[in-house]
C-alpha cells in the first residue's frame, strides 16, 4: 500500500504523526510498538511517516496496543463544526501541527522527564524555573 511520493493525504500525515506522538509519549520504540501489533518495526516506520497508509483494523489494534481510543489519533483535525465557527476553523491541517508545540518530539521529552522526577517539590521546583525564565512571577 505504499504511495508516491508528493501523494501523502493531509489527514494521513496527521494520523501518522500522532501515531509518533503517542508511542514517544509512552516511551516505547517502534519495535516495542510493532511487537505488540504483531507487525515489523518497518511497518511501524513507514505508518509514522504516512508511507503507508494505515488500515482501519491496524489502526484499532495501534489504539489497544498503546492504551488509548482511536479518536487520538483523529484529535486536532478540523472537522464539521457550526456555520458561525467555520471562518475561524478554516486552516489547514499542515497549519495546525506547525504551530502545535506538543507536536514536537522536544516538547514531549519535556513532559516525560518532568513527570519522572520523584517528587512534587522536584517538578514545584522546575515549574517555578521556567516561570522565572520566561519572566513570570511565581
Amino acid at each position: 500500500m505504499a504511495r508516491k511520493a508528493g501523494l501523502i493525504n493531509a489527514v494521513d500525515q496527521h494520523i501518522a504523526q500522532r501515531l509518533q506522538l503517542r508511542r514517544i509519549m509512552l516511551g516505547m520504540t517502534q519495535s516495542d510498538l510493532a511487537k505488540k501489533c504483531g507487525v515489523s518495526f518497518q511497518q511501524i516506520q513507514k505508518y509514522e511517516t504516512a508511507g503507508n497508509r494505515i488500515p482501519a483494523a491496524r489502526l484499532f489494534d495501534l489504539s489497544q496496543a498503546m492504551e488509548t481510543s482511536v479518536a487520538f489519533f483523529f484529535s486536532g483535525l478540523p472537522g464539521n463544526f457550526p456555520p458561525e465557527t467555520k471562518s475561524t476553523r478554516s486552516m489547514r491541517v499542515s497549519e495546525a501541527q506547525e504551530n502545535d508545540p506538543l507536536s514536537k518530539n522536544e516538547s514531549l521529552q519535556l513532559i516525560n522527564l518532568y513527570w519522572k522526577l520523584p517528587s512534587d517539590a522536584q517538578r514545584k521546583t522546575i515549574m517555578n524555573m521556567l516561570k522565572l525564565l520566561n519572566g513570570e512571577d511565581k
